[in-house]
């Protein structure tokens, strides 16, 4: 017998000894090989689940229209109630009316209980820098003995625009002596612009955004829009981050780049906040300006405007005080700013898109202004289909009347198309975007089966109504400015 038949004879009887003791040498390799083989098909399948998880998410995604919005939900219901502050001795011929910011904002008072935040322009609501007597004024000074009464029972913060020297501020200090904390937001040093924002949040769960100032004009002389939403705390989460950022500035002298992820938001034009308003559902976001002080997530109020303008199928109303293709300041140094200017020309002329401006005047308005605007209105012509028209909206005065300062304005800072409603805070030219801080609500009601009109049918209502007005005058090539608005 050879030596490897002899060699493997005794090996195997080796291994016959060993399996009966019980201790077999090729029993345990043929385990760790099994234990690894194991091993590795787990491996591959954990590989396969997750580039399953990883992959068909991007596939389905990239099959998806590239303009379908991925939407947050939010299960508040909220209710949205539109404002509007009319001059005294304004009268429409129109069954199209909302309830006064004056009483918005007594139910926003009575209704506290525990915090208050207030982003403010400035504050005048105890009439002190007119030194008279006005009667009207008295709705304004009933907001603030109010405002001072809570300031003492529960945490009221304010942010506020630095003032100036020549600025009131017997207001601002009633409301610190009687316990509100306070905040001046130098944002000329920040930005060169101002602290231009108006809104309320209430409670962490009620907003009010809109044109008016903490100013008893703007509750019974200067004609604004706004809005009060009740019982939504998503919402009101979302600005109270664009209130910590106010706040914060008021004790830096940088604005962080980057913000903090507790400013950052889910909320945009991208990414809607999808909740019930009114019993409709819509798509919410709220935008800022200027882009500095947009945190992660937060659009920026200019482009909010031109996806608005862009979103449009049939039609885009403005209504704003000042609207102007330029920077307005410094007054000494000349800049063109056209940025809305050409998406409004652009979609009239690409979509046919249907543009109305109803802009105002008033002793403070820019002569400039007028050239621009009357620019815009000549793109009209039926043959080619462009059809832009410019109204002047002008606020009747008294002899009485006209001595008030800073009065007797459409202030309204709104937009709104066949598809989205915004309110915003600012006026439109460049400054406002570029450097003046200021806040829009952006409300998209698309698809919805409730029976009450929708906000943007509502506000679509009081645009037509203002625009068909006797206070409104087309503005074309022939117009007498002196006599339209009385100058």
């Amino acid at each position: 017998m050879s030596t490897r038949m002899k060699s493997g004879i005794a090996y195997e009887k080796m291994a016959d000894v060993e399996s009966s003791k019980g201790e077999s040498l090729l029993k345990p390799q043929k385990y760790y090989r099994c234990i690894l083989i194991i091993t590795c098909l787990t491996a591959v399948l954990l590989m396969m689940f997750s580039l399953q998880t990883l992959l068909i998410p991007s596939i389905l995604t990239s099959g998806l229209k590239k303009n379908a919005p991925i939407t947050h939900t939010c299960s508040d219901t909220c209710r949205l109630v539109l404002l509007e502050s009319i001059p005294v001795g304004v009268e429409f011929n129109s069954s199209v009316g909302h309830p006064s910011i004056y009483q918005a904002w007594r139910s926003l008072l009575s209704e506290a209980q525990s915090t208050l935040d207030i982003a403010s322009f400035y504050w005048t609501l105890t009439n002190e820098d007119t030194h008279t007597h006005e009667p009207t004024a008295n709705l304004g000074e009933e907001i603030m003995q109010e405002l001072v009464e809570i300031s003492g029972k529960i945490s009221v913060r304010i942010a506020v625009n630095t003032p100036q020297d020549s600025q009131p501020q017997r207001d601002i200090q009633m409301l610190i002596d009687a316990g509100a904390d306070v905040r001046d937001v130098n944002m000329r040093d920040l930005t060169s612009g101002v602290l231009h924002t108006k809104f309320w949040v209430v409670d962490k769960k009620h907003i009010y955004i809109g044109s008016a100032n903490m100013d008893w004009r703007s509750l019974t002389q200067v004609k604004e829009l706004g809005a009060v939403v009740y019982d939504c705390k998503c919402l009101a989460d979302d600005l109270g981050k664009i209130f910590e950022a106010y706040w914060f500035l008021g004790e830096s002298k940088t604005i962080p780049a980057p913000w903090p992820s507790q400013y950052a938001t889910a909320f945009n034009k991208d990414t809607p906040m999808q909740l019930q308003i009114n019993g409709s559902d819509s798509r919410v976001y709220l935008s800022s300006s200027p882009p500095s002080l947009c945190a992660e997530g937060r659009t920026p109020d200019l482009q909010a405007i031109v996806s608005v303008i862009n979103d449009a199928q049939k039609f885009v109303y403005i209504a704003v005080m000042n609207y102007l293709p330029t920077m307005e300041f410094p007054l000494s140094k000349r800049r063109y700013w056209a940025d809305i200017d050409t998406e409004l020309r652009r979609v009239a002329y690409e979509r046919t898109i249907h543009v109305r401006l109803l802009i105002s005047c008033w002793n403070s308005t820019s002569a400039v202004m007028f050239p621009f605007l009357r620019s815009l209105a000549s793109v009209q012509d039926s043959k080619s289909n462009l059809d832009i028209q410019v109204k002047i909206f002008i606020v009747p005065s008294s002899p009485s009347q006209k001595e008030i300062p800073f009065a007797r304005v459409n202030h309204n800072k709104y937009m709104v198309t066949d598809r989205v409603a915004y309110i915003g805070t600012s006026n439109w030219s460049g400054d406002y975007f570029v450097n003046t801080a200021g806040a829009a609500l952006v409300v998209n009601q698309t698809s919805t089966s409730s029976s009450e009109s929708t906000v943007r049918e509502q506000l679509q209502a009081v645009f037509e109504r203002d625009w068909d007005s006797p206070y409104s005058t087309p503005l074309n090539q022939d117009s007498n400015l002196e006599q339209i608005c009385e100058m």
